[in-house]
């Protein structure tokens, strides 16, 4: 006759009896199932707690009450002990026994909630290791100095990192107010970059422009990803949810990120939708850029990134997959790790490893749901889910399709106001450039000084936010005030906080950031010029 299962588990059992480890097992509620006989012989436990039914904590204080686990209060000790062992799916621990040897404890967590134990005498083997290490201790001399000059190193980092904690708090606040006075220049320099650029084209001069905008553009991400940082972690970031066509998120996507994507021989492919999602549309388009240009850093020539949007019961399933370099599951948490990046990504593309940290921040910040799926040399997918809006419409229309940046002269009157007077210079010259009739000012003061308008009416105004006497917005209302309230205007500014945007939104008025992405402007100024309808030429 065939043993039956019965059998087989008290065989089992019988073995278990013979093995040198401790072995226990625990249900859900961390109570005693099962254990072998070498468990309650390590441990030197009484026969009542080796019954099944017998709480794990119930255990630990009696190890805590006899002294196997150090000094103090044996219920604390013990609380200590089980949490030690419990905290985390798999766990290695050493302590000392009641005789003074030495054991080492193996713990998982099963995937009922249960909790498996192996342990076992491993004193012989420490004191091999200890002999071993007083053998080659004559010849680590040299190590050992060294050693300690890094101890010594570290302790100062840790100490100078103390302090910094401590004054992290101003910090993120000085950061916040300061990001103004941080972009101009750098928004400045990428302007007059921009124009050189154009002009250098077809000249011995154009590589040395492009090396200089990559340069200009990597100190703009590092900042912009460091002011990103200190906004959420001072809690100046509150989301503020609304209604928007996911279209029109995707399309600034394309604008955005088509050139980079060109450049470097890749494919990027945005998937049409009519979907309407609720969300904060600035954070969640910060969110979808740092996917997507990671997407495009990591993936190699001739390969595809795919952006587009699926629906998932009541929620928006916003994808961004591409054909690149890819990561293993092991790498999961190095990915989202602050100035970490994963070796062969650091080869492929310059950075500081803050983009995958930003978008896990701000992910927990608007409360969202992130997946993220790999093969190693095979591509990603990573799956930010959104709120579907039911019979909702979208701030902005969901049919209206965002503007292509156009490609030649312009043609275009624009009234530029900045209290920089080399921002001025620079948006001039690049305007000029495009084939605009570009006046400027620094102030309102300085239009009505200098009779600017007379005689003159601008297509659109480009406005800087933070002026000397006014802000940005007031100051265009006073312009549509006493030149027409049809005026396309949008606002140019480093400060990119949610409640400057909405009061731009609620009057009607475009956003553009600094530092200034010369498409991005011209897409910016395209769709103004649309909103206008040129009625500034026919009333010149």
């Amino acid at each position: 006759m065939p043993p039956t299962p019965d059998d087989a588990l008290t065989s089992l059992r019988q073995a278990m009896d013979y093995v040198p480890q401790g072995i226990a097992m625990f249900d859900s509620a961390l109570r005693l199932v099962s254990s072998n006989g070498r468990y309650g012989l390590l441990l030197a436990l009484p026969d009542h707690l080796l019954k099944p039914g017998t709480a794990l904590f119930d255990i630990a204080l009696f190890l805590g009450d006899r002294g196997d686990l150090g000094q103090g209060d044996a219920a604390r000790l013990a609380i200590e002990r089980v949490n030690a062992i419990t905290a985390a799916p798999n766990t290695v621990t050493q302590r000392l026994g009641n005789v003074g040897q030495m054991l080492e404890f193996y713990t998982s967590r099963l995937p009922d909630g249960g909790l498996a134990i192996s342990f076992s005498d491993v004193t012989a083997r420490i004191k091999a290791e200890r002999e071993l290490e007083r053998v080659n201790q004559s010849l680590e001399g040299r190590v050992a100095e060294r050693t300690a000059t890094l101890t010594r190193v570290n302790a100062e980092l840790e100490s100078a990192r103390a302090k910094a904690d401590a004054a992290n708090h101003d910090k993120t606040r000085f950061l916040a107010a300061a990001s103004h006075d941080l972009l101009q220049p750098l928004n400045a320099a990428r302007l007059y970059t921009s124009t050189l650029i154009e002009r250098a084209k077809s000249t011995g001069l154009a590589d040395l422009a492009n090396s200089i905008e990559a340069s200009l553009t990597a100190v703009e991400d590092i900042m912009s990803a460091l002011l990103d940082i200190s906004r959420i972690d001072s809690g100046a970031l509150r989301p503020v949810p609304i209604a928007f066509s996911a279209r029109e998120l995707l399309k600034k996507i394309e604008v955005e990120f088509g050139p980079m994507a060109r450049e470097r021989s890749v494919h990027l492919e945005i998937v049409a939708t009519n979907a309407v999602v609720i969300a904060d549309r600035m954070l969640v388009g910060r969110i979808v850029q740092n996917l997507v240009s990671n997407a495009i850093k990591y993936t190699l020539p001739g390969g595809r990134v795919l952006v587009g949007i699926r629906r998932r019961g009541s929620r928006i399933r916003l994808d961004v997959i591409d054909t690149g370099i890819g990561f293993n599951k092991d790498q999961h948490r190095l990915l989202f790790a602050e100035f970490s990046r994963l070796e062969r990504g650091a080869r492929m593309a310059q950075g500081l490893g803050l983009g995958l940290s930003i978008v896990q921040r701000l992910v927990a910040a608007l409360g969202l749901t992130l997946e993220l799926d790999s093969v190693e040399g095979r591509g990603s997918r990573f799956s930010l889910f959104l709120a579907a809006a039911r019979n909702v419409r979208s701030v902005a229309e969901v049919g209206t399709p965002l503007p292509e940046p156009v490609f030649g002269q312009l043609d275009l009157r624009i009234l530029c106001v900045d209290n920089e007077r080399n921002i001025l210079e620079a948006m001039e010259g690049l305007l000029s450039h495009w084939g605009c009739d570009v006046r400027s000012a620094r102030s309102l003061k300085e239009i009505d000084r200098d009779g600017l308008l007379e005689g003159w009416y601008p297509d659109l105004v480009l406005m800087d936010y933070h002026l000397d006497q006014t802000s940005g917005l007031d100051a265009i209302e006073w312009l549509r005030h006493n030149v027409g309230g049809h005026l396309p205007a949008a606002l140019v500014t480093a400060d990119r906080s949610p409640a400057v945007r909405a009061l731009a939104e609620e009057r009607g008025i475009a956003v553009v950031t600094k530092p200034v992405k010369p498409a991005a402007l011209r897409a910016a100024i395209t769709g103004l010029a649309g909103q206008g309808g040129r009625q500034g030429r026919k009333a010149g």
